[in-house]
């Protein structure tokens, strides 16, 4: 596959990507193994028709062998109350792995992936499709349940940090 191009500086490369506010989810699978979950800022859906939704996850995350052996996620999208569970989900803390799950409420839906209780939006998806890309696996999901909280206030990430 083709490199990227020697004139495209880095830094610069996410200052331009860091403009876009993003809603925060926390993705998550269930297997065998136990729960598994990552800090994922580039969730979004990929077709209303069917109901189809996208996470580019990163080949070395340590939650992307559960989310292929479960053959399921769960997109938690989080609220701003949320942000110390951002933080621990996107390795800003000592836990680890299952660990992470006993920070907070957690609940499920149709796949068995773990769902967070007081998220803002949840979207439960059995994988579909995986399409690897340099050092990333593009993961689709058919939508099979969804809960939302339509009173939260979303945890929405810019510039590198959180809104208020």
């Amino acid at each position: 596959m083709p490199n990227m191009p020697a004139s495209i500086d880095m830094k610069q490369f996410w200052q331009a990507i860091g403009q876009r506010a993003t809603g925060s989810t926390i993705v998550t699978a269930r297997s065998h193994g136990g729960p598994a979950g990552l800090l994922g800022l580039s969730a979004t859906h990929l077709c209303a028709d069917p109901p189809t939704m996208m996470v580019s996850v990163d080949k070395r995350t340590s939650a992307l062998p559960t989310i292929l052996d479960a053959r399921h996620f769960a997109i938690n999208y989080l609220s701003s109350a949320q942000r110390e569970l951002a933080d621990i989900f996107g390795g800003k803390s000592d836990l680890k792995g299952a660990d992470r799950f006993t920070t907070a409420a957690w609940d499920r839906l149709a796949t068995g992936a773990p769902t967070l209780s007081e998220a803002v939006g949840v979207i439960d998806c059995e994988l579909v499709e995986t399409i690897e890309r340099y050092n990333v696996v593009i993961v689709l999901g058919r939508v099979v349940a969804t809960s939302s909280n339509p009173g939260a206030i979303p945890l929405v990430h810019f510039r590198g940090d959180y809104l208020p």
